[in-house]
């Protein structure tokens, strides 16, 4: 199958505020929560923006546990700004696909492509679609693909899949620094039309991928736009939750793996990667390359990824308004309003950290033993949640702002 996956706690008590007489039925509607908070574990939230493992600040901050490859290349003073295990290879998920679009383009013009190809690229290119990865792959050569882009725009540390597993684009081996060059490439050196094609692609970056995953996170999460983005994801993580219908995508897991390692790369600890440009002009090229212990959900990869991000040093780049916390639970749901109902937008990944913008209060929700009103206000969802589900032992958060803004 040519098919590779991708991209491969607990709250202190809350003071009730009222009994729901229909408090079953309004948790139904609600949230669907694998389990309640074990007692204690609250304490330790909110978690920062900069709540990292050391006590010295430094650049970058890797979490406990990660295994990181970081590059930051200003284009306009021509420097790296952060280098970082830079040369270390990693499976590259769906980070590969970038050579995919330009091996594709490398002799045409976006603009006589045909219908079917614009939609593999489109779908591809800003929603991870992998059956498009499929068909460039299988129709033009598997690895021979990597091997012609590496001659092409002189890659270093990238290599095709290795043997036996030439059919898995996202066994690709890549490193933090030629995913800069590739970036350099797409920018400074395709032709304009092609460049064009490629980078509108990453701005529209769906939030949703193909597979149900939520791929705004890393650079999508820790920088106001402009930003255009090329994720990866890839490991056993348990199922995508985004989008307004319920959670019943299937597992992304690595379809075969024959050992831990191969030619070097490793093929199965959980793989999170952020790519792509922050700020006016594209000033900076983002990548963040990593790999984390087995078993860690989507969502604590999400997390750990993006308060990496946060720490780096990327000029142009602005960080949002608002105060990060953790969020506990299962396919906790975002509404467009601070109400039950007919209005979901999104779940949750599962314990994933949170942007707050600010709160107000809405409908009453239970989850026994707790009962809350207010809801926090999610900036980058455009949407609520319960405070229940905020990882905080007070039912109004006492360092965000009350919103004042029709939302």
């Amino acid at each position: 199958m040519l098919r590779t996956s991708r991209h491969s706690p607990t709250p202190s008590r809350r003071a009730p505020l009222r009994t729901l007489a229909a408090a079953a039925a309004l948790l139904s509607l609600a949230f669907t929560c694998a389990a309640l908070p074990h007692s204690g574990a609250a304490a330790a939230a909110p978690r920062a923006a900069d709540d990292m493992q050391s006590a010295a600040p430094r650049s970058p901050q890797v979490p406990a546990g990660v295994t990181a490859g970081v590059a930051v290349f200003d284009r306009q003073t021509g420097a790296f700004t952060e280098q970082f295990n830079a040369t270390a290879t990693f499976r590259s998920a769906s980070v590969v696909k970038l050579l995919l679009a330009l091996d594709f383009l490398w002799n045409l013009s976006p603009g006589s492509i045909a219908d079917a190809d614009r939609a593999r690229l489109d779908a591809m290119l800003s929603s991870s679609q992998d059956d498009a990865a499929n068909h460039y792959w299988s129709t033009y050569g598997g690895p021979a693909i990597v091997d012609r882009m590496i001659t092409r725009l002189g890659l270093a540390d990238t290599a095709p899949p290795p043997a036996g597993y030439e059919g898995y684009w996202g066994y690709t081996a890549i490193s933090a620094r030629d995913t800069v060059k590739i970036y350099r490439h797409i920018l400074e050196t395709a032709p304009a039309d092609v460049r064009d094609f490629i980078m509108q692609r990453l701005r529209q970056s769906t939030r949703c991928a193909s597979d149900s995953f939520d791929q705004h996170f890393g650079i999508a999460a820790a920088f106001n736009r402009p930003w255009a983005v090329k994720q990866g994801w890839s490991g056993n993580y348990a199922k995508g939750t985004c989008g307004p219908g319920s959670s019943t995508s299937a597992r992304t897991q690595v379809d075969s793996v024959p050992a831990r390692e191969a030619a070097g790369v490793d093929l199965s600890r959980p793989a999170l990667h952020t790519t792509g440009t922050v700020g006016a002009g594209d000033r900076s090229i983002v990548a963040v390359l990593t790999l984390h212990p087995d078993g860690t959900s989507y969502g604590k990869a999400y997390t750990d990824l993006g308060r990496l991000t946060r720490s780096l040093n990327v000029p142009g780049g602005t960080a949002p308004t608002g105060k990060w916390y953790g969020t506990w639970g299962s396919d906790v749901a975002v509404r467009k309003d601070p109400a039950l109902g007919d209005n979901l937008l999104t779940r949750l990944p599962a314990g994933v950290e949170v942007l707050v913008g600010c709160q107000k209060k809405g409908q009453v929700v239970s989850v026994p033993p707790y009962t809350n009103d207010w809801w926090a206000y999610l900036p980058q969802y455009g949407g609520y949640v319960t405070n229940i589900y905020i990882s905080h032992p007070d039912n109004q958060l006492p360092d965000v702002p009350l919103c004042t803004e029709q939302r």
